[in-house]
């Protein structure tokens, strides 16, 4: 029993010191990534069509941004990134191509961009529906 006090003490500690850390970082700036748009939805499309979509954001906060690396859900959607830290102020693109090869439905593509902005994580989303078959024409 005592054990477990303590390892809930640790974590409650451990949680309040990531609050207090998160204030901080949010009042003394540091970069902010800023999207434009976080949802694209490219509607209807036939099974083997490729979407290709442009996320445009803009470093927002006082620091220099910096993408160290783009997740998607699948193998299916390749994301293209800036490799050089974005200047306060500064613009750039996610570029990202969703090949819908064997697939059908309902697709919600999500695009994980992971920074030194905030939360470390953002995330954008290509919405859409693949048609097989009759139903695409």
């Amino acid at each position: 029993m005592k054990k477990i006090i303590l390892v809930l003490a640790f974590l409650l500690a451990n949680v309040a010191v990531q609050a207090q850390q998160k204030k901080e970082n949010q009042s003394t700036g540091g970069p902010v990534l800023a999207f434009a748009e976080d949802r694209y939805e490219f509607g209807d499309i036939k099974q083997g069509d490729k979407v290709e979509h442009t996320f445009d954001f803009e470093n927002t906060g006082n620091e220099p941004l910096i993408i160290s690396n783009v997740l998607t859900t699948c193998g299916c959607t390749v994301p293209k990134w800036p490799r050089e830290p974005i200047a306060p102020g500064g613009t750039g693109k996610i570029e990202v191509v969703f090949n819908s090869t064997n697939k059908s439905g309902v697709q919600n593509k999500v695009i994980t961009i992971l920074s030194n902005a905030g939360e470390g994580r953002t995330k954008v989303t290509l919405y859409g529906n693949v048609l097989v078959g009759e139903s695409a024409n």
